[in-house]
């Protein structure tokens, strides 16, 4: 696939997803953290990884909450563009954020700790398009593909299942997400 070709899906999803009434939104993002808060995975992780939503993205929010209600670890990823790399910080509050480029929220180094990539258990990986083998066309900046590298413990991500297709193509440094959650249950 050619970056054209994935610069058109990108752009063809970002636009499917704005426009997804409220309504029709609240009601997927209830059965994507439904279907991830009661996966094994989940149950069997004490420390999270996930992003902070941005956006037309799926609200992680009510997610992060329900880790913390249970007493899990959250830690969210810093971008390094320079190094192009990203690190993750443990959150208890959402105060712990600031907005960066992109509008993005990201974690304030001094007042969050740094987490080692192997002592998260479970990493929620976003991306706009999967495939049923796993396999995403993520947002363009390749920092998940290079943090997955020697990343060794469980990965899922949550998507509508108007996000799956049948089959991506596949780079050779891609590297499938173990399972992937809808609104409808769970593939793979």
């Amino acid at each position: 696939m050619t970056t054209l070709e994935k610069t058109e899906l990108r752009k063809d999803t970002i636009k499917k997803l704005k426009n997804i009434p409220d309504a029709e939104r609240k009601q997927i993002e209830d059965g994507l953290k439904y279907h991830l808060v009661e996966s094994d995975l989940w149950k069997q992780s004490d420390i999270i990884g996930i992003t902070i939503s941005n956006g037309f993205e799926w609200n992680t929010k009510p997610i992060i909450e329900t880790a913390w209600q249970e007493g899990k670890t959250v830690c969210v990823p810093k971008c390094l563009p320079k190094q192009r790399k990203m690190e993750f910080y443990q959150i208890n509050t959402y105060d712990q954020l600031e907005v960066v480029y992109y509008q993005l929220l990201e974690p304030i180094p001094e007042e969050t700790v740094k987490m080692e990539k192997n002592m998260i258990d479970l990493l929620v990986v976003p991306g706009l398009l999967f495939d049923k083998n796993g396999y995403r066309i993520g947002f363009g900046g390749g920092y998940y593909d290079r943090f997955l590298e020697d990343y060794r413990n469980k990965t899922v991500s949550i998507a509508s299942a108007s996000q799956i297709v049948e089959e991506l193509p596949a780079e050779s440094y891609d590297l499938p997400i173990e399972r992937i959650i809808t609104e409808n249950g769970i593939l793979r």
